[in-house]
């Protein structure tokens, strides 16, 4: 039933685009607009609550931490929901906002292939896979292997756009978490996006 509610926003997002980059802005009101900064730490499918036009919105801020201005992470016991956590968080127990980065990449990659993060494709399997933090699953959408990965449901939704939300899906679970984009940098090229499509059409 949470898979079809994902798919059925899925196909909405696609079908209108600005649905789907108002997703990501809660997060990045958090990241960027709050004094101090709140790290939500529990990004997740069953936190991200529809309103009457399905559109996205973060909720259950019970795990939430605030960052000091001068502090670029809190340490903490690991908390939050196995298969969305960050590596680097796991292992040190350090939160910061690119570890909520990573769980909405998660998030994403969720929606894109209508597999849970528990599944076979998401876990690090092989030694090398498991000591970079990388999974098979962000291999395959760094190849653009959309064919392998693209939920089979989902597969009538506009093809440039689940091409960005792939590219945004890699980057966002990227194993180092310096590589991948802040949500006001995801928010950004997501916009420049819809404005050169905009422009095209």
């Amino acid at each position: 039933m949470l898979h079809m509610l994902l798919c059925l926003t899925f196909h909405v997002c696609m079908a209108d685009k600005t649905s789907f980059n108002s997703s990501a802005r809660g997060l990045a009101y958090l990241h960027h607009d709050c004094s101090p900064t709140i790290v939500h730490r529990d990004i997740k499918s069953s936190n991200i609550l529809l309103d009457e036009n399905f559109v996205p919105r973060v909720s259950d801020f019970g795990l939430a931490k605030l960052l000091d201005d001068e502090d670029s992470h809190v340490t903490t016991v690991v908390a939050g929901t196995f298969g969305y956590l960050a590596p680097e968080y796991l292992h040190s127990g350090r939160a910061t906002a690119k570890s909520d980065v990573y769980s909405f990449g998660v998030l994403l990659m969720e929606l894109v292939t209508g597999k849970r993060p528990t599944d076979s494709s998401f876990v690090p399997e092989r030694s090398e896979y498991r000591r970079l933090g990388t999974s098979p699953m962000n291999e395959r959408l760094r190849g653009n292997q959309l064919g392998v990965v693209l939920d089979k449901r989902c597969s009538d939704a506009d093809f440039e756009t689940v091409e960005l939300v792939v590219e945004i899906t890699a980057r966002c679970t990227d194993a180092n978490p310096d590589e991948r984009p802040t949500m006001l940098e995801q928010e950004l090229m997501t916009s420049a996006y819809l404005t050169e499509f905009y422009d095209s059409h």
